[in-house]
């Protein structure tokens, strides 16, 4: 039963692999009655987790678009877009929501890899210095996966082994959100003992990346000491673990740069064969009707409200990197207050342009064959995480600040205005608190951290009343710090029972 249930997963490799930089095992290897043989097979197993991750229905669109219109920094463009996606922005979200029923089960689909590699290999004999890194892996992308499950819908089914009866895992139960994290921290730990400093591409976690995310899972929980202590095992280490800032702000957006900056990335190649491995950003972000890229132009689907620009302060370099304020039109270029001119579904607002202006191999489907790599993580964060948490503990201090002072250098880009400026001394906790976040705010702008900030610093009545960026009536702080649990599978399993508040 188990022979058989391999076998399916590792045929599904030969298409979700062929997607990413990783190397694929040929499955006509891999015999029916020991399909794991060797470290290399269990290897087969992560790169095919991973490569579910690359999909439509996880980051390719599902989870990608609903966590960057959930902040305050996106909004919807175009009104025709189907429902689903605006009822996520407008908090009119129900269990029905097509987003979140379609996230559920693929979200479940990785674990599943991750939980089927690190079985096979507990059951392989093979020395540990071969087998104990690869099973790392496993323990990483299960956390990493289970993170977003978390911080979404709070308690959920917490699947740890592989699935042998299906009427026992169509009964499961909640499993607390305490519990979830706990876990979570669980695998970050053996993933951090385990992994390399270094690993041949960032589509896969070094020992850096596990104890960066050790930091933001200690962020999200509030307890700051173990936040800082992590992100300062990363920068006292970062020369042993290959890590720097980039240079310039633009080349960590650029396909064809390797840059030593990201500590992992989600890696598109230029495949566009049904939804495997199509990158979805550049066409949900672009500028309809736009000639610029050769890429057909967008959708406008996911844009930045028109106080985002307003509000960024023009001399900081990340602005011009992170925003398109021109497209062209009939071969002619023009701002962004005429935009609705060319097409009517376009908004006069600057547009993302991270994800539609150096995207490689792009040629074909609205951008969706991009090269593109997406920083799920990168040491800029981990500068900010460890200021923001040593700020709890110990305000004041010149170390929090230079933390800061090391990501604003960048974003002046040697600019004469000097702008943004150094912290200046005698900053108050409060004060330097909601400063780094601000900083979060536009040093990560549109790469998917924004509404988990707004979550675990419960800022939403804030920044979504009639002063935020996006002011949002429909924001209910009782409610909607959570995604509603997909309502087919509370018909399914009725043990899941009761939805979350409100829903």
């Amino acid at each position: 039963m188990r022979n058989l249930k391999y076998l399916g997963i590792f045929v599904a490799l030969a298409t979700v692999v062929a997607c990413s930089d990783l190397e694929e095992v040929p499955v006509g290897r891999l015999s029916p009655d020991g399909l794991v043989q060797s470290p290399a097979d269990v290897q087969t197993l992560i790169n095919g987790a991973i490569g579910n991750m690359a999909t439509e229905r996880y980051w390719g669109r599902k989870l990608s678009l609903p966590i960057m219109l959930r902040s305050d920094m996106v909004s919807i463009g175009d009104l025709g877009t189907p429902g689903r996606r605006q009822e996520v922005n407008n908090f009119s979200m129900g269990a029905d929501n097509g987003m979140v029923t379609a996230l559920w089960p693929k979200a479940y689909e990785v674990i599943a890899g991750t939980n089927e590699a690190i079985f096979s290999a507990n059951n392989l004999d093979a020395e540990p210095a071969q087998i104990d890194p690869v099973r790392a892996q496993a323990h990483f992308f299960r956390a990493y996966t289970y993170y977003h499950l978390v911080r979404l819908f709070g308690s959920i089914p917490y699947l740890d082994a592989p699935v042998e009866d299906i009427n026992v895992a169509l009964s499961i139960s909640k499993t607390s959100a305490d519990e979830v994290y706990s876990n979570i921290i669980a695998d970050l730990e053996e993933a951090k003992l385990n992994l390399p400093d270094v690993q041949p591409t960032t589509a896969l976690p070094s020992k850096a990346t596990a104890a960066a995310f050790l930091a933001s899972v200690y962020l999200t929980l509030g307890d700051f000491q173990k936040a800082y202590d992590e992100a300062k095992f990363v920068i006292d280490r970062e020369g042993d673990f290959g890590l720097a800032l980039e240079a310039d702000y633009q080349d960590l957006f650029n396909a064809g740069v390797r840059s030593s900056e990201p500590l992992l990335t989600l890696d598109f190649n230029g495949f566009s064969d049904g939804d495997t491995g199509r990158d979805y950003a550049p066409a949900l972000t672009g500028i309809r009707a736009n000639e610029r890229g050769n890429i057909g132009g967008g959708w406008s689907v996911a844009v930045p409200t028109i106080n985002v620009y307003n509000r960024w302060d023009g001399r900081d370099y990340r602005k011009a990197v992170s925003l398109d304020t021109t497209g062209i039109f009939n071969g002619v270029e023009e701002s962004f207050d005429k935009f609705p001119e060319f097409d009517s579904r376009n908004i006069q607002s600057a547009y993302i342009a991270k994800y539609t202006r150096l995207i490689g191999a792009s040629g074909t489907g609205n951008g969706r064959a991009s090269s593109l790599n997406y920083n799920l993580m990168r040491y800029a964060e981990v500068l900010l995480i460890a200021a923001e948490a040593l700020n709890e503990i110990t305000p004041g201090s010149d170390e929090a600040a230079g933390y800061v002072n090391r990501v604003r250098e960048r974003a002046r880009n040697g600019n004469d205005s000097g702008f943004p400026e150094d912290i200046e001394d005698g900053m108050s906790q409060d004060e330097f608190r909601d400063m780094v976040l601000e900083e979060r705010k536009w040093e990560l702008a549109f790469e998917f951290k924004r509404w988990y900030d707004i979550k675990r610093r419960q800022l939403g009545s804030e920044v979504f009343g009639p002063d935020g960026l996006e002011p949002q009536p429909n924001f209910d702080p009782a409610r909607d710090y959570l995604f509603p649990l997909p309502g087919d599978e509370l018909e399914r399993n009725p043990n899941l029972a009761p939805n979350n508040p409100g829903y």
